[in-house]
């Protein structure tokens, strides 16, 4: 029997792809946002692609914001990017 390959949605293209696909970003109990290349960190993830334009269309739909319910650092989308960079 396949082991079953967890599924999460993006929030820039809405497209449900697997979980190690994705970039997750995670907001703790303290209100801290941090980019989570592993996975595992404890808090509240929103997940996305890989890509540019889903970052692009994350930030302009404010995508973030709206999954976490209050203001996202600036930061965290530079870390985004940078994460995208250096898995290409």
């Amino acid at each position: 029997m396949q082991k079953k390959m967890p599924l999460r949605k993006c929030i820039g293209c809405q497209e449900m792809k697997n979980k190690k696909q994705l970039i997750r970003v995670v907001k703790n109990k303290e209100n801290q946002f941090f980019v989570d290349l592993t996975g595992k960190q404890n808090g509240r993830g929103a997940y996305i692609c890989s890509s540019s334009e889903c970052i692009d269309k994350a930030i302009k739909n404010k995508a973030l914001e709206r999954t976490f319910a209050c203001q996202v650092p600036k930061e965290i989308y530079e870390q985004m990017q940078e994460a995208i960079l250096k898995n290409e």
